[in-house]
This record gives C-alpha cells, sequence and structure tokens, in this order.
C-alpha cells in the first residue's frame, strides 16, 4: 500500500522540479535577451553617432576646401600681376578670418619653397617640397581635393591635418599647391564632448586606415595606419557597419560602429567598452536573478509542503477544488497568460501574467469581455471558433490572431483554448484559455517570407520565385491558349563597368536598371525577376511576340536614356542592355519551361553577338533578329 501511495505522489514532485527549473530558465532567457537588448541598443547608438560625425568632419573639410577654391582660381587668374605677393598675404589672411576652425593657409611654388602663408610672414629658406600632399599634386593632374596624413607643423609644431589643391600653369603644367591645416585638436575637443565612458572612444581615419584624429587622444597614434589591426580587418567595403574587437592601443574590447563618408575618403569610428555597455545589466541581472532565485526555492518549498499534505489526506478533497488549485498554482506561474472565460464571453479570472502579455494587471480585465481587443479583421475568425466550443463541436482549439496592448500597439497572441464543464450537469460552461505574445515570431514569419522570394540588391523577384512562377503562368497560358513571353535582359560589358567604376556604382547601376524593368510589369501577370548577376528577366502573361519586342524595345530605349556613362561600351558610351525573347504559343507547340529559357537565352546571346544594344526575338526553334539598333 505504501508503495502505492508512493507512486501516485512521485510525478506531482519531479513536475515541480520542472516548473521550478523552468521559472529559472525564463528568467535567465529573459536577462540573456535583456542583455542582447542592451548590447543593440549601444551598436544603435554607436552608429547614429558615426554617422553625424561623419557628416560634420565632411562639412569641416569643404568649408575649408571652399577656401582653397577661391585662393586656386584668384592664383591662376591674377597671381602674376604687380604686387600680388602682398595681394596673396592679405586674401590668405581674410579667408582664416572666416573659419575659425582653420589653421593655416599656405602657398607653395613648384619646387616647395613657401610663397606666401597666414602663419608668418618669414617664409625664407622652407621648402615642402618632401610632404606627401606636395609629391601627390605634383605627380598627378587631379583637381580634386587631398586629405594628407596627419604631419608635425613647421610653422607651429602641432599635429595638423593637411586640405590641398594642385595650382596649374597658363599651360596646365604644375605651378605648386594651395594647402590649408585644420588642427588635430580641433576634432578631439569636439568629440571630447560627446560621454561615451571612460573606455569609450571617437577616432576619425582616412579610408586606407591611418588615423587622423582620437579621443582620448593619443599622440603616439596620430598618423598611424591600423588597416593591419583587428577592427580594420573586419571594417567591409559597405558604407556602416557594427563590430566587436578589441583595441590594440588599450587592449579594451569595445562595441564599436563605422561609418564611410560618401564624399571624402574619410571612414569614422565610435567605440564603448564592452564591460562598460553591460555593467548596468549585470548589477540588475544579479538583483533580478536573486529574486527569481528565492521565489522559485518558496514556490518549490510551498509546493513540496503542498504535495505532502495532499498524500497526507490521500488526495480526498473535491475534484473541482483540486482542479482549481492546480490551475491557479500553474496559472499564477506561468509566463503565458492564463484566462478562464465564462459562457457569455465575460473574463472570471486573468493570471498575472497579463501585465507582461497586454500590458494591463488582472483586475483591470476581470470583468470585462474576453474579445474586446482583438484586432477587427480577425475578430469573425476567433468569434467562429469560440461558436463552435460552445456548441460542443469541439472541445479544443489553437488560433492566433491580433489584439490591442496596452502600451505598445497592436499585437499577435497565440491562444490554446479548452473547454470547461459544469460538474452538475456536464454541459459547457466556459473556456480556459492560455495566450502567449508571437509578435516576434509572425514578424520573423514574414522577413523571412521575403527573403525567400525577393533578391537583396534590386528587390526584384529571385530566380527561385521566377521559375515556380512561370512553371505556373506557363500551365495557365497552355490551357487557356493564350501567348506567354519572356524576356531575358543582360547589361552590356558589366564586367568592363565593374572594373572601372567599382563594384559599389555597379550595385547602383543595376537597381537603375533593375527599376526600369519593374516599370514595364504593369499586369498583375507580370514578372520581373534577377535572373543572375548582371541578368534579368521580364515574364510577360498574355503576350505575343510582337508585344513583347513592343515592351522589350521601349525597355532598351529606357535604360540607354539613363545615360549612365560606360567607357567601357563598346558601342556607345552608355549603359545599354541586350535583350532575348522567347514567346510560347499554340502555333510554336507548348515548350517546357527550361526550352523557353533556352530560347530566349539563345537570342539573348544573338543580340550580344550582332553588336550589343539589340533586341531579338527567338522564331519557333530559332532566334531571327527583330530589331538591329546601329
Amino acid at each position: 500500500m505504501a508503495q502505492l501511495k508512493s507512486h501516485i505522489f512521485s510525478w506531482p514532485y519531479g513536475l515541480l522540479v520542472a516548473l521550478c527549473v523552468t521559472i529559472v530558465g525564463l528568467g535567465w532567457y529573459r536577462e540573456i535577451d535583456i542583455r542582447n537588448s542592451d548590447v543593440h541598443a549601444a551598436e544603435v547608438e554607436a552608429t547614429n553617432l558615426a554617422r553625424s560625425l561623419v557628416s560634420q568632419a565632411e562639412d569641416s573639410v569643404e568649408l575649408v576646401d571652399n577656401a582653397l577654391i577661391g585662393i586656386v582660381h584668384w592664383l591662376e587668374n591674377f597671381g602674376d600681376r604687380p604686387r600680388a605677393v602682398e595681394h596673396l598675404k592679405t586674401l590668405l589672411n581674410l579667408r582664416k578670418a572666416t573659419l575659425p576652425r582653420l589653421r593655416g593657409l599656405f602657398v607653395y611654388a613648384a619646387d616647395g619653397e613657401w610663397v606666401a602663408t597666414s602663419e608668418t610672414d618669414n617664409v625664407t629658406g622652407h621648402n615642402n617640397s618632401d610632404r606627401d600632399y606636395f609629391q601627390h599634386h605634383q605627380a598627378t593632374a587631379n583637381r580634386l581635393p587631398f586629405i594628407g596624413s596627419p604631419v608635425r607643423s613647421r610653422s607651429g609644431g602641432q599635429w595638423i591635418i593637411t586640405i590641398s589643391r594642385r595650382l596649374n600653369g597658363p599651360h596646365g603644367e604644375f605651378a605648386g599647391v594651395v594647402l590649408a591645416s585644420i588642427d588635430v585638436s580641433y576634432f578631439v575637443e569636439t568629440y571630447s564632448q560627446f560621454k561615451l565612458g571612460n573606455e569609450g572612444s571617437l577616432a576619425l581615419l582616412r579610408s586606407d586606415g591611418t588615423l587622423l584624429a582620437r579621443s582620448p587622444v593619443d599622440e603616439q597614434a596620430i598618423g598611424r595606419n591600423f588597416t593591419a589591426s583587428p577592427f580594420y580587418r573586419h571594417v567591409t567595403s559597405d558604407m556602416s557597419g557594427v563590430i566587436h574587437f578589441q583595441s590594440v592601443l588599450d587592449g579594451v574590447t569595445r562595441i564599436s560602429a563605422y561609418q564611410r563618408s560618401q564624399k571624402l575618403p574619410l571612414l569614422m569610428l565610435v567605440a564603448r567598452g564592452h564591460d562598460e555597455v553591460l555593467a548596468p545589466w549585470r548589477l540588475e541581472a544579479t538583483w533580478r536573478m536573486s529574486m527569481v532565485v528565492g521565489l522559485t526555492l518558496i514556490i518549490g518549498l510551498l509546493g513540496a509542503l503542498m504535495l505532502r499534505e495532499l498524500a497526507a489526506r490521500q488526495r480526498l478533497l473535491a475534484t473541482v477544488s483540486s482542479r482549481e488549485a492546480e490551475f491557479r498554482l500553474l496559472a499564477e506561474a506561468s509566463n503565458d497568460m492564463v484566462t478562464r472565460i465564462a459562457f457569455d464571453g465575460t473574463l472570471t479570472y486573468v493570471s498575472p501574467a497579463s501585465l507582461r502579455v497586454l500590458g494591463w494587471p488582472p483586475e483591470s480585465l476581470l470583468g470585462g469581455h474576453a474579445l474586446a481587443g482583438v484586432d477587427v479583421e480577425d475578430r469573425a475568425a476567433v468569434e467562429a471558433v469560440v461558436a463552435e466550443l460552445k456548441r460542443g463541436d469541439r472541445t479544443e482549439a489553437l488560433l492566433a490572431y491580433r489584439t490591442r496592448h496596452r502600451c505598445t500597439g497592436t499585437v499577435w497572441l497565440e491562444s490554446s483554448l479548452s473547454v470547461t464543464h459544469d460538474p452538475n450537469t456536464g454541459r459547457v460552461d466556459g473556456v480556459v484559455a492560455i495566450s502567449r505574445d508571437v509578435t516576434e515570431q509572425k514578424q520573423l514569419e514574414g522577413h523571412l517570407s521575403r527573403l525567400a522570394t525577393l533578391d537583396g540588391l534590386t528587390g526584384l523577384a529571385n530566380r527561385r520565385f521566377l521559375d515556380d512562377r512561370a512553371e505556373r503562368e506557363l500551365l495557365l497560358a497552355r490551357q487557356s491558349r493564350r501567348d506567354l513571353s519572356l524576356l531575358l535582359l543582360d547589361a552590356d560589358h558589366f564586367k568592363a563597368f565593374n572594373d572601372t567604376y567599382g563594384h559599389l556604382a555597379g550595385d547602383h547601376c543595376l537597381q537603375q536598371i533593375a527599376a526600369v524593368i519593374q516599370s514595364h510589369a504593369t499586369r498583375p501577370g507580370d514578372l520581373a525577376a534577377r535572373y543572375g548577376g548582371e541578368e534579368f528577366a521580364l515574364l510577360l502573361a498574355d503576350t505575343s511576340r510582337d508585344g513583347a519586342l513592343v515592351v522589350a524595345e521601349r525597355i532598351r530605349a529606357a535604360v540607354a536614356d539613363l545615360q549612365i556613362p560606360h567607357a567601357g561600351n563598346s558601342s556607345t558610351a552608355v549603359v545599354t542592355v541586350s535583350i532575348g525573347i522567347a514567346t510560347a504559343n499554340s502555333i510554336a507547340g507548348w515548350p517546357t519551361l527550361k526550352s523557353l529559357i533556352g530560347q530566349a537565352d539563345e537570342a539573348l546571346y544573338r543580340a550580344k553577338t550582332g553588336g550589343r544594344n539589340r533586341v531579338y526575338a527567338a522564331l519557333l526553334d530559332e532566334c531571327a533578329p527583330a530589331l538591329q539598333l546601329t
């Protein structure tokens, strides 16, 4: 008899242990989620600050460069008149007075000798032909501004950042350099105003990895190249990004964000100490987890005492009271919201988790209607399920729907519904609902769905989606005996475009071509897709060969009208596309999708070998030229 009782009451103890472990585990899971949120917030803050500071650096350089442009213009047009040097000195001082952030302005002759400066009247004997900016302008005819490596000023001795422009003679020959300098301390003082903690840092670098300025200041690091450092190895060609790395300067692990300048070869790095960011979380997590563990121990102890009492009484309590107690215990300890709903829809019990799930405490919901916050679009479906439960057509149900959260607006809930019965009559008298927030899961499902069907660069459909859609449209065309046309498009000499202008410009070019193609997919049955690399496809439902030719010619002309420069295009100096067309119809016999794509690809090959910037259309099993552009 004792062994029988021990067997009967062994499983509740296991359930109690599992419950306690679950509570502690969920508490720790929540702490990890809070920790990740704190790290993400630090990353977002660093990203926004990096974006702002790189714009400030661009503005500073552009203001100084505007002064250089004016001086270069004056020297190249009026610099040979009498008393030019005296006028030049006055001009330099006037320019410097309008720019407080400017340290000095300098003019050097073609041999590097000082001609004039805003710093001193004594220019005799000074020569800067050894500086990198002087050698850069001497070696290249490029008239763009050049940001040099930080150097020690020969006039003041402090670290400076140089911005310079080439000075040409009457026949375009090298005539000297006009240079402006900004104290490194200007950027350091600006950056020191931002509070990033004791382990935070702000750094302005050139795109080649040379450190221009840093706060906190490190004199030994200024001018040093960091391309071999751990953080720079993680810097990609993207305009911005987030990296976690250990600094080679002080060994501190930091959460960092970088932002490249779109106008200048500059890169801004904003970093916060990893330990400093997580210090508040560690303190609060220790306190919260101590409370969770303490309360879990109390729950475990109380649960053990309750089970012992139940065993002593041989579980002689009434079935209804026992079930209600178990229900209350689980509901109070659960992270899911548990509610009891009367037959008329009134909430007769709400667990404390309602505060987390819906933002309302239990007492605010008691007595209200269970469907009060359900979204209008989902209400009919929910009411239909509830009606089936009331009629006894089903005893359980699982449904997802949108409802209102007190603070965050609309959220998705997943509710498991089970009917309850009156112990006296056996009739359905209500429903018990266990609800949890699945908003993040729904958002992730939507995101994954988009990733599975769209090309990340152009926003067009991807190859997989095109194949599935084309199979379906081909079947519909065969059944309805209507034409179906497929266009394959290829950007002419695109490898040469990437080699000449770079992959960022190549990506932007593909996006513009994609926008043109998408603008011609105007009907529900049309589909624009990226076929691969620089190749695109356009599926035109209910479109004959002649109609496809018209659309293709419009696309070809529209791409050419974009006037995207392309020095490597043999036929014209702008970006163009070649287009191949294949049409499926009852006259030619209905091909397979593979055959249709093969005909379009062969037509595209004919268009490319025929000189590119052309449209060719496949005729039955051949590819006959439709339009030839000269």
